[in-house]
């Protein structure tokens, strides 16, 4: 099986928004997909966290190391595509289109093998996870309807994130996560996201450490981009003093990257994003080096079902993963797909067992957010 071409397709037109400085508009494009073609007429599927039109571009680039290239060889195609991209710069939108490009061969593999990625992966060692609504941040009583709003559809754990926090004052971000504690109750897990990668993040180690002893008394699971996530000094410093685990990384590319923020012992749980890293490949290979030192991985997941479906994938085949996030409220998430994800009754997903990602998607609807569906074809 062999690679015939490479595709893309940006999602528009319900972009959620993201909490940025400089927001995010339904019609922009965030969310590409990646549709590999090969010369038996299969597809795989990926996704990747960038704008479709820098995704085309990569593509295009990557083209003539991609023509003819094995569709079931994941691992090595993708190595083969960093390695050959060095001039063009490690990391950034080269590495995103790949993330993409890795997924759809994964998804190919699968198909090609009868096997879901999971196992290919290394083996099933779970059937569910637990998937963490992820909602932006809003003033109080407006935050604690929306969690009330969620937790009726069945999550049980629950991460809120970005918009006023850290950006007004310390009794406004204390009062949002006391609705949001006051709503869920004691039984369910609360995280806070600082979204310290947003533009001209100014809080530093002093607000961070004063911050985290405030969501100590309130059971926060864990505090995420407390900081910039270039400060790795004062990572390190945080998650020494800390009274709440601290997390971060989903803004870091290729494995080499995440080194010595493990070795130095900057998180307590690292979150690299399938559809910006580097691909299945490259995020199996940083979460086996995160049990390594001791550190506890998290699938960071603000993206599609396609990038759900790998974050579930790769869940089953790495130990001791307890939860992948889920972005609530997206049609990228929720529609495009031909059977709509269902919480159990404990607020679990089940991890599809079919070929590939176990994926089907519902053409209507991504005709509707991409304009067509011509990339798809063969």
């Amino acid at each position: 099986m062999k690679i015939r071409k490479i595709t893309c397709k940006g999602l528009r037109g319900a972009t959620p928004e993201g909490g940025w400085s400089n927001e995010l508009r339904p019609e922009d494009c965030v969310h590409t997909l990646v549709a590999v073609h090969t010369d038996t007429g299969h597809v795989g599927l990926g996704s990747v966290f960038t704008n479709d039109r820098l995704v085309q571009s990569a593509l295009d680039v990557l083209k003539p190391l991609t023509d003819g290239e094995s569709a079931l060889e994941p691992e090595r195609v993708s190595e083969k595509l960093h390695q050959h991209m060095f001039w063009l710069g490690r990391g950034g939108s080269i590495t995103h289109a790949i993330s993409g490009i890795d997924i759809a061969l994964w998804d190919l593999l699968g198909q090609a093998t009868g096997q879901s990625v999971g196992r290919l992966l290394g083996g099933r060692y779970i059937q569910r996870v637990q998937p963490y609504a992820s909602l932006l941040m809003e003033e109080p009583l407006r935050m604690r309807e929306r969690l009330l709003e969620v937790k009726r559809q069945g999550f049980r754990a629950f991460k809120i994130g970005w918009g006023p926090f850290g950006r007004k004052d310390a009794r406004m971000d204390e009062a949002i996560v006391s609705a949001a504690r006051d709503a869920i109750g004691p039984d369910c897990h609360l995280m806070v996201d600082a979204g310290g990668s947003d533009a001209y993040w100014s809080r530093g180690y002093k607000w961070a450490i004063q911050t985290a002893r405030m969501l100590e008394r309130y059971d926060v699971l864990w505090f995420e981009e407390a900081l910039s996530p270039d400060a790795l000094e004062d990572f390190i410093k945080l998650r020494e003093h800390s009274p709440v685990p601290i997390s971060g990384g989903e803004v870091l590319t290729r494995r080499q990257s995440f080194l010595p923020w493990l070795s130095q012992r900057a998180f307590d749980i690292v979150q690299p994003d399938v559809t910006k890293v580097g691909g299945l490949s490259e995020e199996r290979r940083i979460a086996w080096m995160a049990q390594d030192f001791g550190v506890e991985f998290v699938p960071h997941g603000w993206n599609t079902a396609v990038g759900l479906a790998a974050d579930l994938q790769l869940a089953s085949a790495i130990p001791n993963t307890r939860f992948v996030e889920y972005l609530t409220g997206s049609p990228f998430i929720d529609e495009i797909v031909q059977e709509p994800w269902r919480l159990d009754s404990q607020g679990y997903l089940e991890i599809p067992q079919g070929p590939g990602l176990g994926l089907k998607l519902n053409l209507d609807a991504v005709a509707k957010y991409s304009g067509s569906l011509d990339w798809l074809e063969a």
